[in-house]
């Protein structure tokens, strides 16, 4: 079963033991081993915790769906936007036209 996840932007309790848990670990390690080797832990276990911190909302994201749907109505509300300007794009392409018939038609 999974626990609800926390609002955007916040740490679970988890999440931060195992923040603390981890810094723990990469420091302690250079008491115990080798400096290199401990660099090494240290590097591992620290990149470790940053992809968890960087994972923890993967999933929390919106669907295609909803982004066509806003998307959608993003362009309709630009088309209601412009209705009058294609309206009067429209009527001086009709009267163009006409202009356009009469002189064809009268030469």
């Amino acid at each position: 079963m999974t626990q609800p996840s926390p609002a955007p932007g916040r740490f679970s309790p988890r999440l931060v033991m195992g923040l603390v848990l981890g810094l723990v670990v990469a420091g302690g390690v250079f008491f115990v081993l080798d400096p290199i080797l401990a660099a090494f832990v240290a590097i591992v276990v620290v990149v470790g915790l940053g992809m968890t911190v960087a994972a923890r909302d993967w999933e929390r994201h919106e669907t295609f769906e909803e982004r066509e749907l806003a998307r959608a109505r993003r362009r309709q509300e630009k088309w209601d936007r412009n209705a009058d300007a294609r309206a009067r794009d429209r009527a001086r392409w009709e009267a163009h036209q006409a202009r356009k018939a009469a002189r064809d038609g009268s030469a």
